[in-house]
């Protein structure tokens, strides 16, 4: 079975370059993609910059996403924003995993479950928004697969339990997959591509890492016209084949 997951920094639809809030372009650079899944980070609900639209559901029916998911890091004066899922496949037992330290930024990883025939117990998605600092990230890293391995109970001896980790990483060395997921038995690309700033793309910030019954067939950015001006990060859509 093969599935497309796309990870967007959206950054509340508000364009990188002319600063002008448009979710239309966010919709128009989706809708490019035709992804399975969305994992989405900095989705705004109820601020005034983005005329109070709830943009999980502004996005979700735009698209024809009928599952969805969301969960808000940050608390505005008006409304805040956070995390999103949109899925064209079910999803089961959203939960979000803070991954805020002391003295930081609030972050968070919003995960559920993906009903997959393939897969009794479903593939686990984590959508991941991680701090800017290294020793930061490493950190709220292990504590989202402290989790997986506290909770993952399932294929414990079939390879282990079936998961995505993916979002925004701010992984600007390219040092969490040999530190941290690859000692933890996850796969990633050999070479991610450069997703931030998305006019000029220098940075690859954006990552997916695999592991159990799932494998990442190709990993690339989106790059058209639109997608250089609908956010400051570009998508990472990642096409995976799911082993029955």
């Amino acid at each position: 079975m093969r599935l497309r997951l796309v990870t967007y920094n959206i950054h509340k639809g508000i364009g990188g370059v002319d600063r002008r809030y448009r979710l239309e372009r966010v919709a128009a650079v989706l809708a490019s993609i035709e992804a399975d899944v969305c994992l989405l980070q900095e989705v705004d609900e109820g601020a005034p910059r983005s005329r109070g639209d709830r943009q999980v559901d502004v996005l979700g029916d735009a698209l024809g996403y009928p599952h969805r998911a969301y969960w808000p890091n940050h608390r505005l004066k008006v409304g805040h924003y956070g995390n999103a899922l949109l899925s064209k496949i079910p999803l089961r037992g959203a939960h979000n995993l803070s991954l805020t330290l002391p003295l930081h930024k609030v972050r968070s990883a919003l995960h559920a479950r993906l009903d997959l025939p393939a897969l009794p117990h479903g593939l686990w998605l984590f959508n991941c928004h991680l701090g800017l600092a290294e020793a930061e990230r490493r950190t709220q890293l292990r504590r989202v697969l402290h989790w997986i391995e506290l909770h993952g109970r399932h294929d414990r001896g079939r390879g282990g339990e079936s998961v995505v980790v993916m979002g925004d990483l701010n992984d600007v060395w390219n040092r969490l997959g040999p530190t941290v997921m690859a000692p933890a038995g996850f796969r990633g690309v050999a070479r991610s591509p450069p997703t931030f700033p998305a006019f000029r793309p220098l940075r690859p910030l954006d990552r997916v890492f695999v592991r159990g019954r799932v494998a990442i067939e190709q990993c690339y950015r989106c790059v058209d016209a639109v997608a250089r001006t609908a956010s400051d990060h570009l998508p990472l859509v990642a096409d995976l084949r799911v082993h029955a």
